[in-house]
């Protein structure tokens, strides 16, 4: 039986956190050498922290780079020709261009329903991408009970990457892109509103707000074009921080397992290429996960020594409007923790740029919430990204909050059952 007083005394261990975070800061692009030394090293550290060979999972899989490097230089291309044609016709043809902008959002809504399952290949992925294997991690501790029970997944990516442009600005431009046009498709509304109903406006307001946002995404189109990955950062805190916070979060439940939850502690590959390892991880195992008794808490980002804004966040919720509030019960347990510990834990909104391994748990209404820094933005997908910049009180106070989340929702499981915010018949 786990106690309250047990939970206080049991200390993580921030030399611990520190030195997985010093193992694993090399470069391990998902597919090459390094990655394949991360899963080794994995599997590794799960036997010394105490996991036998029948409780560690390896999960390979192939993927296509197709989805996450060449599709976004063909969306890119593709929207900067179609935008300048509409432009262009507009003032000559505005019929045409009517038709121009309609082609376009078909060829953009039959790219986003190819975006839902890039984890096969298909016609595009195979001839238009590259093939590479890579391999997930996951330890499981399954529950003391064996009949109704949930599962709470904790995991990490254990694969990095570097880019053209750092995780920040690359958020930056995505929203730029985003909002310009949103912008530019008002005002073009009021244009064509304009040419057939005869309504007059000011003609320089007019021209204003549809070319500036048309320069703004002209020039994001250019730069996402030139969006190319490298395998150059050594990865400490994207992702190197989230993977040490599993692996301490394991030693404690590897000889603590829960009464209502079998425990996963998950570190996926190819998280930065089109969260491949996530989103195969969800596919093999789903059938096994009930609705709203799943919960996911995702590691990413964890913390930034040298920023003033180095702290533990999680993202609250996500898009423009209307807002999508993203695991509500999840959030409330760790907003609860946080108060029970004292630890200062800040929920945040996003607009857009967020793609990590929580996507495909979110696309199947699963509650999954992601722990990060957003600090750590800046070093991020750069050759900057070394151990140094981590600072392991935080990945600690990590530790400790995501502990007590899974010991309240372990000791409210039947509560949560008579409630029904979670499903706990057989119906």
């Amino acid at each position: 039986m786990i106690t309250e007083k047990s939970v206080r005394e049991e200390a993580f261990n921030e030399e611990n956190l520190s030195n997985y975070v010093s193992l694993f800061s090399f470069p391990r692009l998902a597919g090459s050498e390094g990655e394949k030394k991360a899963v080794k090293l994995t599997k590794q550290e799960f036997n010394k922290i105490g996991f036998t060979d029948d409780q560690i999972i390896l999960e390979p899989f192939e993927f296509s780079n197709f989805y996450s490097t060449t599709l976004i230089k063909l969306i890119a291309m593709i929207n900067l020709i179609f935008l300048l044609m509409i432009i262009f016709f507009s003032y000559v043809q505005l019929i045409i261009a009517i038709f121009i902008l309609l082609g376009l959002l078909i060829i953009i809504s039959l790219i986003i329903r190819g975006l839902q399952s890039p984890e096969d290949p298909g016609f595009w992925g195979k001839y238009y991408g590259e093939t590479f294997t890579a391999s997930n991690v996951i330890a499981k501790i399954p529950a003391k009970n064996k009949e109704k029970v949930g599962d709470l997944i904790f995991s990490a990516h254990l694969d990095s990457k570097s880019q053209s442009f750092r995780t920040r600005w690359r958020v930056v431009i995505y929203r730029i892109w985003l909002f310009s046009a949103i912008i530019l498709g008002i005002f073009y509304i009021i244009f064509i509103f304009q040419e057939f109903t005869g309504l007059i406006t000011e003609v320089w307001i007019l021209e204003m707000g549809i070319w500036i946002p048309t320069l703004l995404i002209s020039i994001s189109n250019l730069l996402l074009m030139n969006l190319n990955t490298h395998n150059q950062s050594p990865g400490a805190l994207d992702n190197a921080s989230g993977m040490a916070i599993v692996f301490e979060l394991s030693s404690f439940f590897v000889n603590n397992p829960l009464d209502n939850f079998n425990i996963w502690f998950c570190q996926y590959s190819a998280e930065e290429l089109g969260t491949m390892g996530s989103r195969v991880f969800v596919k093999n195992h789903e059938e096994n996960f009930k609705q709203r008794n799943i919960f996911q808490i995702n590691f990413d980002m964890v913390s930034c020594k040298p920023h003033r804004w180095n702290q533990i966040e999680y993202l609250k919720s996500y898009g423009i409007f209307p807002r999508r509030k993203l695991a509500p019960l999840l959030g409330r347990y760790i907003d609860q923790a946080a108060e029970e510990l004292n630890i200062e834990v800040n929920g945040f909104h996003l607009t857009t740029g967020a793609h990590t391994d929580s996507v495909p748990f979110h696309q199947r209404n699963f509650d999954s919430i992601d722990i990060v820094t957003r600090a750590a933005s800046i070093y991020s997908h750069t050759k900057r990204d070394t151990p140094d910049k981590v600072d392991s009180k935080i990945l600690k106070q990590a530790c400790v909050i995501s502990q007590k989340v899974a010991l309240n929702l372990d000791k409210d499981f039947h509560e949560l059952c008579k409630t029904e915010k979670l499903k706990c018949d057989d119906k």
